[in-house]
């Protein structure tokens, strides 16, 4: 009966975080299918220039993931005024972080988008997108943490119907703008970050009226600026790591995509598709590791660590069978999207290959992720995964990328292999790690 009850929790908490994952994707999505119909060039000027958003919101998660730490076990202990304290911390430094982001953009467009290609069309196009997407970046900054720290109290459906809402309002719109229909003018890439621009503003609109609703969380206006010296020093403590360790990733999966600008716009397209693919087959998993963070965490604080350990070693299983899953979506999705897009032969060739890569990269992701992201830090080990993902990253795929790349200038099929090695090769030091249950420790006051 417990067993059936844990399995029943879980897909109480996986179902509705899988399908808000599903939707982050889908608009992703909406963008790669839509410009892709228009050319080659747009295509990959907007996810070039959605690196930099994407950097944005991993900073976000960071935060989030590193408050979950505290939010969670406060919530097994029953203290949810501490939890309000967090929420205000967190907002506070998000808000800070995404202005931050947005004036970047508008003092420096045209260098930001040579970080990631040398091609002057593409370039141009970028900064067109970035002007108008980099409005909705403050927004978006309230909206995810706000919802992320809903989660980690088991509150996740408001967060689902929203995205799944604001999903619905940015394929609309993005129809609309990217194509010129109800005889509003073509605007091309210009439009597609108009519609993601308007869905931000639903979003946050919505997050709003809960907030002023909700009777479990209250938001205090007050605990934006006031300050709470011990929480403060246990928020660094865990959160910090991990807001590192998620802008280490992030910037090595944006150094990945510079690497890749520089072989060309088939390359960029054909990695743009595979992208996405991961993204479609790891939804479930992510969830699965958001899961695993809230009920080993809350487990932690109520003194039930048998339990937290009985929880991870069934995670670890889900997590296993997920990444198989994930693998054989991917390999599905292959001859689907070279079909279907609008892409050279060179490109439809590239993207071939880098799916067949991807769907052995996705096991190892999902082992990882649930381990690093779900099950380490619900006990407040936040640090091992920044040495991993800075080892296994940055002195693993991309150092030895470059190195082939640039140096030994080995065909970009190939590259590709070496660029996406990182997950294999942390996989034996965290199962070692999670085999010792270092990472199992009371963060509560």
């Amino acid at each position: 009966m417990e067993k059936k009850q844990f399995y029943k929790t879980v897909a109480a908490l996986v179902m509705p975080m899988a399908i808000q994952n599903l939707i982050n994707v889908g608009v992703t999505s909406a963008d790669v299918i839509m410009l892709g119909k228009v050319g080659e060039t747009v295509l990959s000027a907007s996810s070039l220039a959605g690196q930099i958003y994407f950097i944005m919101t991993l900073i976000f998660f960071g935060l989030t993931s590193g408050a979950a730490v505290l939010t969670a076990q406060y919530w097994g202990k029953g203290d949810t005024r501490t939890i309000e304290k967090v929420l205000g911390l967190t907002l506070r430094i998000g808000i800070l972080v995404s202005i931050g982001f947005t004036l970047a953009v508008w003092m420096i467009p045209v260098p930001l988008m040579k970080i990631f290609t040398s091609e002057p069309q593409v370039i141009t196009e970028g900064v067109k997108y970035l002007k108008v997407i980099s409005f909705s970046y403050t927004i978006s900054g309230i909206t995810m943490v706000y919802f992320n720290i809903m989660r980690s109290v088991e509150r996740v459906v408001v967060a689902t119907v929203t995205y799944a809402a604001s999903l619905l309002i940015n394929v609309v719109c993005n129809a609309i703008f990217i194509f010129g229909l109800l005889g509003v003018p073509a605007m091309g890439i210009q439009g597609a970050a108009l519609g993601t621009l308007i869905a931000r503003i639903f979003e946050v609109l919505v997050v709003i009226v809960y907030a002023w609703k909700n009777d479990t969380i209250h938001f205090h206006f007050g605990d934006l600026v006031h300050r709470d010296k011990l929480l403060a020093g246990d928020f660094a403590r865990y959160a910090l790591p991990v807001m590192v360790n998620e802008l280490a990733w992030g910037a090595g999966m944006a150094m990945i995509s510079a690497l890749i600008g520089h072989l060309g716009s088939a390359a960029v397209a054909a990695h743009s598709v595979t992208q996405v693919s991961r993204q479609l087959a790891m939804v479930v998993s992510m969830g699965v590791a958001s899961a695993a963070a809230i009920l080993c965490g809350k487990a932690i604080g109520e003194n039930r660590e048998d339990l937290a350990k009985l929880y991870a070693a069934r995670f670890t299983r889900l997590a296993l069978l997920l990444g198989i899953a994930g693998g054989g979506i991917i390999l599905i999705i292959s001859p689907i999207a070279r079909t279907f897009l609008n892409l050279t032969p060179q490109a439809k060739s590239y993207l071939g290959f880098m799916m067949f890569v991807m769907s052995y990269f996705a096991v190892g992701q999902s082992m990882n992720t649930t381990w690093i992201v779900g099950i380490f830090r619900s006990g407040g080990d936040t640090k091992f995964g920044l040495y991993m993902d800075v080892g296994g990253l940055w002195g693993g795929g991309i150092l030895l990328g470059w190195i082939c790349g640039f140096v030994l200038h080995i065909p970009m099929p190939y590259l590709y292999i070496v660029l996406c090695c990182d997950e294999l090769l942390k996989l034996p030091f965290v199962y070692r790690r999670y085999k010792s249950y270092k990472w199992l420790k009371n963060v509560t006051r």
